[in-house]
């Protein structure tokens, strides 16, 4: 069955780049905003589902969909349809002694299998971006979300009709069945496969997989608190970073303090956690400046808890903070607070993370409030992307000749 959808999806390829793909973009921001509580219906049945059958709290809050969502959605899709298009640009074209004029041409990666769990917006978000980038898609989401992506799905489908683009482009994997992941990662007619949930479903996924796989580990995001930070800022950026939404991958899982300003900044920032449920657990040397805090076991530093709760670290200064993220650090999000600008360049330059930020919350690893509009996901390993992947990480390059009946001698 999944083969079959994926051939009928690989035998459409040329018309999904060559077709309206901005259209049906607008068509499906369109769709949602007249749609949308019919979207709501589904999601409050998956949703109602969910909870009888104990999802956890962090998995219930991605696979909710809330009104503010909508608007998220529908300007991020009008914002992919406003970048260029990034199929047909010829780079780094040049002239060879024989004045053969070579260079490479960007073109779509192909049908991309996407493998997610209880994130509905991610069928918006993921198709939008892929599809700007003449791809196609056969989605396999979790079993927790089902009723949501098929409303979702039929909408683009309705969207690709009305920009004269064939349904194929996107197709959602009739079931929910475990060996259906399986499945796809044998399949060899996909030129891409990105799972996007927990560490479990990820290193399947790539322990499996038959064809190139694209993930991102767990979010271990640090931001590390400067002797020269600005202690107002940092508390904010703490607050950001652990509080507005602590189920996702760029929130915060530990602050590192130096021990210069740890006897001013601990105790502000144990109150501020508290008044939001926040639980602390410290380092020893953290210990003695957070009476409310607990011990953090050896085993949970590189844990990623997608929840309320939060460890503190006492460091010397920047060397041990460094030295810190990298032992501990997932490569997903890292912050350095400070206004020493020679500390913050140091730490952009020498932590290895998708994004790094200096002064900013670590909530902005996200394509949206990166510009690209949407993500299909955030990529923590190398090849071919880094970080969030936005239309133009999802093509690759061919090389093009321009000749004048040259041949070789």
């Amino acid at each position: 069955m999944i083969r079959e959808l994926a051939e009928r999806a690989r035998a459409r390829l040329a018309e999904i780049a060559k077709g309206n793909r901005d259209g049906a973009l607008l068509a499906m921001a369109q769709l949602l905003e007249a749609r949308w509580e019919e979207v709501l219906r589904a999601n409050r049945e998956d949703l109602e589902e969910a909870e009888r059958a104990g999802l956890s709290r962090a998995k219930l809050d991605r696979l909710a969909l809330r009104d503010k969502d909508l608007k998220t959605l529908v300007e991020g899709l009008h914002q992919i349809a406003a970048l260029p298009d990034p199929l047909g640009r010829i780079e780094g074209l040049s002239k060879r002694p024989n004045g053969l004029r070579v260079g490479r041409m960007r073109v779509p990666l192909g049908l991309i299998g996407f493998i997610y769990e209880a994130r509905p917006g991610a069928t918006v978000e993921a198709v939008a971006v892929a599809l700007k980038a003449g791809n196609a898609m056969l989605l396999r989401g979790g079993k927790e979300a089902f009723r949501s992506n098929q409303a979702l799905v039929a909408l683009w489908r309705e969207a690709l009709g009305e920009a004269g683009l064939p349904e194929e482009a996107v197709t959602l994997v009739p079931t929910t069945d475990r060996e259906a992941i399986l499945e796809m990662c044998r399949l060899e007619l996909l030129d891409l496969l990105i799972p996007r949930g927990g560490e479990e479903l990820i290193r399947l996924v790539q322990k499996e997989a038959r064809v190139p796989v694209l993930a991102h580990a767990k979010g271990v995001n640090h931001l590390y608190v400067d002797e020269k930070a600005d202690l107002d800022m940092a508390l904010r950026l703490a607050l950001n970073g652990k509080v507005q939404r602590p189920a996702v991958c760029n929130a915060l899982e530990a602050v590192l303090v130096h021990e210069g300003v740890a006897p001013l900044f601990l105790p502000r920032l144990e109150e501020a956690m508290a008044a939001h449920g926040v639980e602390l657990r410290a380092c020893p040397r953290a210990l003695s400046l957070l009476p409310r805090a607990v011990p953090a076991s050896a085993e949970e530093w590189d844990q990623e808890y997608l929840d309320l709760i939060l460890r503190v670290k006492v460091v010397a200064g920047l060397e041990e903070a460094l030295a810190h993220i990298a032992r501990y650090g997932s490569r997903h999000t890292e912050a350095i607070c400070t206004e020493d600008p020679k500390a913050a360049w140091r730490f952009l330059e020498e932590v290895d993370a998708s994004l790094v930020l200096w002064n900013a919350s670590t909530r902005f690893n996200d394509g949206f409030q990166l510009g690209l509009g949407a993500e299909i996901g955030i990529s923590t390993s190398k090849l071919h992307a880094y970080g969030p992947m936005g239309p133009l990480e999802l093509t690759t390059t061919k090389w093009i000749a321009l000749g004048e009946g040259q041949e070789r001698g």
